[in-house]
């Protein structure tokens, strides 16, 4: 499938940096552990319009992505998303892919081609949700894709940060790193305790919608 990018660079965060949310001037309130997660509604591939509120009773995963980061493109072609997105589905956990690129950015796709890219990834998130305006994205202060964010049963947020412990766009970095985002969906899944329930994102920038 051809997808026409935008030449514009990806901007890649810094490996040692600390990152700190890049949010709006007119800012919501910063998401927070232990608190509800903020409701969203937002349409998928198919036009259907979801909402966290529809999976009360399910643990929820949010996975920003933006399919032409190099960070990304580390966690698909190690096929470690996938796999994560069937564990999760294993474990009746829902997953939700979030593409906040607006027209014209990097990683910008229409819904055809957003099921068109699960298809060729073999990918098997539960939906894909399409945030061209950048409203999930502020709600909840994601920066970098990939940004992981874990909600557990009563719509409570519990985890958030980098999907695992090791800052690089290298493949052979996987299996070294200590994964993160599955250890925290598993804790709540499994009604334990998030050990690490903030830590830190790392990837390639979210540009948001002009005005956000």
């Amino acid at each position: 499938m051809a997808i026409k990018l935008s030449r514009r660079a990806t901007l890649a965060i810094p490996l040692g940096a600390v990152l700190m949310p890049v949010l709006p001037r007119l800012a919501y309130a910063a998401p927070s552990i232990g608190a509800a997660a903020p409701d969203f509604s937002a349409p998928d591939q198919d036009g259907r319009t979801r909402s966290l509120s529809e999976f009360r009773g399910k643990v929820v995963v949010l996975e920003w992505t933006n399919h032409d980061c190099p960070f990304v493109r580390k966690h698909y072609n190690s096929n470690n998303m996938q796999s994560l997105q069937r564990l999760a589905a294993e474990k009746e956990v829902v997953w939700l892919s979030v593409i906040s690129s607006p027209p014209g950015e990097q990683g910008h796709v229409t819904p055809e081609q957003a099921k068109a890219l699960t298809g060729e990834r073999s990918a098997a998130p539960a939906a894909v949700l399409l945030d061209p305006q950048s409203r999930m994205a502020r709600a909840y202060a994601a920066t970098t894709t990939p940004h992981m964010y874990v909600i557990d049963r009563e719509g409570v947020l519990r985890y958030m940060g980098g999907i695992d412990s090791i800052a690089s766009n290298r493949v052979e970095d996987v299996p070294k790193a200590e994964p993160l985002a599955r250890d925290a969906m598993l804790a709540v899944a499994e009604g334990r305790a998030v050990a690490q329930p903030v830590t830190r994102n790392y990837g390639c920038a979210i540009k948001y919608a002009p005005g956000a």
